[in-house]
């Protein structure tokens, strides 16, 4: 599985940069040229996030619209449920920063890359996967800052700005549409080059260390144990497999194939670590954004790992019903 031993080399390349921020924090007059670089590799994202997706095969697929219906529920409206009821138990749990990563980690859209992989290793609904995937992130640009500003301004105590909504159309909506808008031209350059990915995770990276810098020299180290990272670990970890068994029993109980079931739980679990990282740069900029990202990082490794193994099960059951 080349696909997924690159993706934890991504991961372990976000964790080194977390580890360096922490050591070797930006100062001086490093920190307005990492705030700069970040907002251009911010805007750069989106771009290639526009250019990339295909809106046109998105919307005709939404003629399976019980499938995608069923996914994006549990993306938008079950995982911030967990979030928002896991807020009577955080005082005793959970320090407040860590709370509010975790409400976040259940706003952010689903992955694509690996949502789709994984259906395809399980021989499930593939062409389900890439619509509602698509459409997750597509609809993810407008209902995740807005769920944010629902819940976490109530629930978790963050603050979101009235010049937020300038920042996000400025870094994050606008640079999206002009890649769509110049995907004609745009999107066939960035297919025919697939290593752009590459300069996708030097930005996620970047984007972790200046979180992590800002991070340190606002001392949020100091006010978080050892217990409350445990916590935070076990939570996240504990999650994933109450949403897949849930998205499983949802599916039957709606009577959906074996191929659409496997696209729903695939699917409907995920959260994206890529697009999650900048949308949180954006959205809470000036706050703590370092712990605020530590719920996803974990969640998006527990996510290979469980899905991975889930799919891999799913394919040997596919053989020998063949067999």
């Amino acid at each position: 599985m080349t696909w997924l031993r690159g993706l934890d080399r991504f991961l372990l390349a976000i964790v080194a940069a977390a580890a360096i921020a922490t050591v070797l924090p930006a100062q001086g007059a490093w920190i307005g040229a990492l705030h700069l670089a970040t907002t251009a590799a911010v805007s750069l994202l989106f771009f290639l996030y526009g250019a990339r997706l295909p809106a046109d095969q998105a919307l005709n697929g939404l003629r399976h619209w019980r499938l995608h219906l069923v996914i994006l529920s549990f993306t938008y409206l079950v995982f911030p449920v967990i979030g928002t009821l896991l807020r009577p138990v955080s005082p005793a749990l959970l320090d407040p920063a860590l709370y509010a990563g975790l409400l976040f980690l259940c706003l952010v859209p689903s992955t694509v890359q690996s949502s789709i992989n994984f259906t395809s290793m399980a021989r499930g609904n593939v062409a389900g996967a890439i619509v509602s995937a698509s459409v997750s992130n597509l609809l993810g640009v407008f209902l995740t800052p807005l769920l944010c500003w629902l819940l976490m301004t109530t629930s978790a105590g963050l603050v979101i700005h009235a010049d937020t909504v300038l920042n996000l159309m400025g870094q994050l909506l606008l640079p999206f549409l002009l890649g769509q808008v110049s995907r004609r031209w745009t999107g066939p350059w960035v297919a025919r080059h697939p290593r752009l990915k590459l300069l996708d995770h030097a930005s996620i990276v970047l984007i972790v260390y200046a979180a992590f810098s800002d991070g340190v020299r606002k001392g949020v180290w100091q006010r978080i144990s050892a217990l409350d990272l445990l916590s935070v670990s076990v939570i996240c970890v504990a999650i994933l497999p109450l949403l897949l068994w849930l998205a499983r029993r949802v599916a039957e109980r709606l009577g959906f194939e074996r191929g659409d079931m496997i696209a729903i739980q695939m699917c409907g679990t995920k959260k994206s670590l890529a697009t999650g990282l900048p949308m949180a740069s954006v959205i809470f900029a000036g706050q703590d954004v370092g712990l605020l990202i530590l719920p996803l990082m974990v969640f998006h490794q527990a996510q290979l790992i469980a899905c991975g193994w889930l799919a891999s099960r799913y394919a040997r059951d596919g053989e020998s019903s063949v067999a």
